[in-house]
């Protein structure tokens, strides 16, 4: 039986190809109609069960799989009549740019790209090649993109920085945000997902960045090699992040603080101050991640501890009457 697409365990069928990475899942090798699952070497194979495929990483070659296997259309080469496009922009060997998409003036987009319809690339942005750009997604002026970046839907890159200063009246002055913004090789940029330009400077993502959605990336940020945010982190202005950090979701970080390389901070953590490397946070504001989970075994303790430290000075302050009234009379 030929192996012709990719599915979970617990739903493949014949044809399919799956995998078992974690040995709470092995119990499935005797139930799946998977043609191939790829496990590691201590693996033993179910009579009668599917061919199993030996790697020292099965989810890694899984996601090779994926890629190899998947069902997808690849673009026409070429660029759609709708599109408008400057005179000066200059396209590599093998772009596509597709239906209502908008590419300014001087705008170099590198060979093999895809520009999906309906995005809007600015005057002077510079896009490397193997990039896919999906609909809806704007990349602003100037704007610099490496090699095989990935923008998912309705990104935008090089939004202007949320930067005002009050005036003597009370009312704010806007800020001019006209800096760059730099997205290095290798990033991928998720949906809804907006990264601003600063005023001066640079707002800069380097290499591999995972960013998933709903993402905010304040002006001047930057973001170091492999760091992987996930949905709704929020980074305000001037930061540092350093590589390899992950930040779960909704994580909200301060601004014109730095934290550390291969900083974790779990789901919904507030980080209102610098971080050192190798650190594990948790809550808000941000603590170690030990010392959040203690607390929270606390917390869900509180009603009761009130009540209970309400009863103990109550009995404290009957035992105090109840001694004053034994204690003799003072000579005084």
């Amino acid at each position: 039986m030929a192996v012709t697409r990719v599915a979970g365990i617990e739903h493949a069928q014949s044809g399919d190809l799956t995998f078992v990475a974690n040995p709470k899942y092995h119990h499935f090798l005797d139930t799946t109609k998977a043609s191939a699952v790829l496990v590691t070497a201590d693996v033993s194979r179910t009579p009668d069960g599917p061919a199993l495929l030996i790697c020292e990483h099965p989810y890694l070659v899984f996601a090779h799989a994926l890629g190899v296997l998947a069902n997808t259309a690849s673009p026409v080469v070429g660029i759609d009549p709708s599109a408008q496009v400057a005179a000066s922009a200059q396209f590599g060997e093998g772009v596509s740019v597709g239906a209502l998409s908008v590419v300014g003036a001087d705008v170099r987009i590198g060979a093999r790209t895809v520009v999906h319809p309906g995005v809007i690339i600015g005057p002077g942005a510079v896009l490397g090649s193997d990039c896919v750009i999906h609909s809806r997604v704007s990349i602003r002026e100037r704007v610099r993109l490496g090699d095989r970046v990935v923008v998912q839907d309705g990104a935008v890159l090089g939004s202007d920085g949320f930067g005002f200063v009050r005036q003597p009246d009370g009312t704010h002055l806007k800020i001019p945000q006209h800096a760059d913004v730099v997205i290095e090789d290798d990033v991928e940029i998720g949906a809804n997902t907006a990264i601003d330009r600063p005023a001066v400077g640079e707002t800069r993502i380097r290499k591999g960045v995972k960013i998933d959605n709903l993402v905010q990336v304040a002006h001047g940020v930057s973001v170091g090699e492999r760091t992987i945010f996930a949905a709704q982190v929020g980074i305000a202005g001037s930061t540092v992040v350093e590589e390899d950090v992950v930040l779960a979701g909704q994580v909200g970080v301060a601004g014109h603080i730095r934290i550390g390389k291969g900083v974790i901070a779990t789901a919904q953590t507030g980080v209102p101050n610098s971080v050192d490397a190798g650190t594990m946070i948790s809550g808000y504001p941000a603590i170690p991640n030990r010392d959040w989970l203690k607390s929270s075994a606390v917390f869900r303790n509180l009603p009761a501890l009130k009540k209970r430290v309400v009863a103990l000075e109550q009995r404290i302050a009957e035992l105090e009457e109840k001694l004053d009234a034994c204690r003799p009379p003072s000579e005084d």
